[in-house]
């Protein structure tokens, strides 16, 4: 089965099988932001954003992107530059072993595609499916918070 879509900014035509899943091919295809972890959609380490929305890759069937954008951390910042919320985790000590980063991250930057000022609530709740066991949650919050008046000043 042939699909098409748009892959960090590129178009893309593949072939596929019906079973095949969207973290099985970005790994294929020399992504390493996507993390594997559980396999069954509760860790948030393969996370990226669909139609600017955060899924858990492994939890994707590529049948079912035909006409979708997907976007991992390879698409973020460009020329070198950090993203803004990449930029923040790494001043406010966010990251540890990094693991977890990228869906975090990716789970951010959906809450901020679809509100341009969360309250920590929010930030919270989109943090809530990312499982994190060396930085918790304290720093990445305090980092989303901080990106924000950042971006203020």
């Amino acid at each position: 089965m042939e699909i098409r879509f748009t892959l960090n900014s590129i178009e893309q035509s593949i072939e596929i099988t019906k079973s095949q899943t969207l973290f099985d091919y970005l790994r294929n295809s020399g992504i390493k932001s996507v993390k594997y972890g559980c396999d069954d959609g509760r860790c948030g380490a393969c996370a990226v954003l669909i139609d600017n929305k955060a899924f858990n890759s492994c939890l994707i069937l590529m049948h079912t992107l035909n006409g979708k954008t997907v976007e991992t951390i390879e698409n973020f910042g460009g020329n070198r530059e950090l993203h803004p919320l990449q930029k923040q985790f790494i001043d406010e000590g966010a990251i540890q072993c990094g693991y977890c980063t990228p869906g975090m991250l990716i789970s951010l930057e959906a809450l901020n595609r679809e509100n341009q000022n969360p309250n920590e609530d929010e930030i919270k709740d989109a943090l809530a499916g990312n499982l994190c066991r060396c930085t918790g949650y304290v720093k990445p919050i305090l980092a989303a918070k901080s990106t924000k008046e950042h971006e203020n000043e």
